[in-house]
């Protein structure tokens, strides 16, 4: 008698607990399922937003390098092309030594005028002491 009523508890329990199974199934399991995307979705999401940050940092970055260098780039060009050819500190030194130059070989010049001057005097001296030989001897041949 006993088992009868405890036997239907147990199919009633078991009907109770197939239909939790199967609401389970029906409800939960999509659930999770969706939660389940929507957290991959965010998780990507986030990845996404992270990357995008990056690139706009490196993009900011990189921006203010390039105009860094063409600030530094177009200030040496400016200065290059108001710099004239030739720098006047070298014109004033190549025409100190130009004229340097021409102080050296105007002296030598001179220098050299006096030793020729001298020699044609020396020589003029040496011919002279010559011809007065050159007549004693031909007197003494004579």
């Amino acid at each position: 008698m006993q088992m009868a009523p405890q036997i239907r508890l147990i199919q009633n329990n078991d009907t109770i607990m197939s239909e939790k199974i199967q609401s389970t199934l029906v409800n939960t399991i999509p659930l999770w399922k969706s939660q389940m995307v929507i957290a991959i979705g965010l998780d990507h999401s986030q990845d996404a937003a992270k990357a995008q940050r990056e690139v706009t940092d490196a993009t900011n970055e990189l921006l203010k390098k390039n105009a860094e260098a063409l600030k530094m780039a177009t200030i040496d060009t400016a200065k290059e092309s108001e710099r004239g050819i030739v720098d006047i500190e070298t014109l004033t030194q190549t025409n100190q030594t130009l004229i340097d130059t021409l102080d050296e070989v105007m002296k030598i010049q001179a220098e050299g005028r006096t030793k020729r001057a001298e020699a044609e005097v020396e020589l003029t001296r040496i011919e002279d002491e010559m011809r007065k030989k050159i007549l004693e001897v031909s007197k003494v041949q004579q």
